[in-house]
């Protein structure tokens, strides 16, 4: 049977998951959809969540595990990597095989039979809404699921971190005019492919966040050039003519068989451009995803005001709204880019912050004033 878990976290979180869970699965099986995962109970939740956070504390030759754990049986993995002899599902098991299965994309497979939990080997490919727990570091938890259509980032549900828990409220995205972004994180939106410019604009997001040096990414409407008045001349790293290779791989017309390849394509541009916001100032790039300059210096544009108020909020239980300065949200890259957007209400702008806050910048036009969505909980 099941031990007792000692990580009391897993233990508060475990029913909601479940829950949660079963009405995904529900509508989808109301809806047609095949390829469904089983439904995890609050128990298997528990447990799974409590070794899974004691193996995240231990260390294998200097190295904490970074690994993904799912819940399906080998039948439901499509061409899974099976094991001789079944695993016990432990702290010390997982820290022993973590270096192997670290890579992104590869899970580690759990199933139950008589009560017993086991490790039956590890799989690249899950039916949807299946369970998955994230270690992304020591004692950092991420409770995710595979979207329906299998195309993006993983969905997150929760993220749990030493013994606060945050769950992803999906309803903090009811204001109309919420940025794209958003929904798309929250999986409000229509089915996200790879060459969706919501998603392409995620990616830049995970990949701005990973690099952990912080960073600003403005983008900018292509039609025009209004946010030279919020640049302090002259810009050291202009780009001359602007650089398109996003934007011209976005607008190939691929075939079926090419789509690998594309991907590859697509993710090294996306690391080549996320890579200079790591440069210190702002990228700017058009909403077609043309480079026109990094390291930018914001300034606030002639004529208009400080900015002194936003909406900040967080889509997680507890998250609402709330009015504050800019200067409460971050640091000096969290205000110049507020001043940005409140200056160029056309414009977003992404910030990384070095601690891994994310935050994206819209203006609200039902609140005519600049809206600040932290979003690292939806990004790891």
């Amino acid at each position: 049977m099941f031990d007792k878990t000692t990580y009391q976290a897993a233990r508060i979180i475990a029913p909601k998951v479940e829950a949660i869970f079963a009405q995904h699965l529900a509508k989808a099986r109301d809806n047609g959809e095949e390829d469904l995962a089983p439904l995890p109970s609050a128990q298997i939740v528990e447990t799974i969540i409590d070794v899974t956070f004691w193996a995240s504390i231990r260390k294998e030759e200097g190295h904490s595990p970074k690994i993904s754990l799912a819940f399906l049986s080998p039948a439901q993995a499509g061409n899974p990597l099976l094991f001789k002899q079944r695993l016990p599902l432990n702290p010390a098991v997982l820290t022993k095989i973590a270096p192997g299965v670290e890579r992104a994309g590869i899970h580690i497979g759990i199933w139950e039979e008589e009560g017993e939990l086991f490790i039956w080997g590890t799989t690249t490919s899950i039916p949807n809404f299946c369970f998955v727990l994230d270690v992304s570091e020591p004692a950092l938890l991420v409770i995710k699921h595979r979207r329906i259509y299998g195309f993006g980032k993983f969905t997150n549900l929760a993220v749990l971190k030493g013994d606060q828990i945050k769950i992803v409220d999906t309803n903090s995205a009811n204001v109309p005019d919420s940025p794209p972004m958003l929904l798309s994180l929250l999986d409000l939106t229509a089915p996200s492919y790879w060459n969706d410019t919501v998603n392409v604009l995620i990616q830049l997001a995970v990949s701005m966040r990973s690099h952990q040096r912080g960073g600003t990414l403005l983008v900018v409407p292509g039609d025009n050039n209004n946010w030279l008045q919020s640049i302090i001349k002259p810009i050291q790293y202009g780009v001359q003519p602007a650089f398109g290779g996003l934007s011209n791989l976005l607008r190939q017309d691929r075939k079926e068989a090419s789509q690998i390849f594309w991907q590859t394509a697509l993710k090294r541009e996306v690391e080549h451009l996320a890579g200079l916001t790591a440069v210190d100032g702002a990228t700017v790039i058009t909403s077609d995803y043309e480079l026109l300059a990094f390291g930018a210096k914001i300034g606030r544009a002639k004529g208009k005001e400080p900015v002194e108020e936003l909406s900040f909020m967080e889509p997680i239980a507890g998250g609402d709204a709330v009015l504050i300065h800019p200067a409460k949200v971050g640091g000096t890259r969290h205000l110049s880019a507020a001043q940005f957007i409140h200056d160029q209400n056309g414009a977003i702008a992404l910030v990384a912050s070095q601690d891994g806050h994310f935050t994206i910048y819209s203006w609200s036009t039902l609140q005519s004033r600049v809206q600040a969505h932290r979003i690292d909980t939806l990004l790891l």
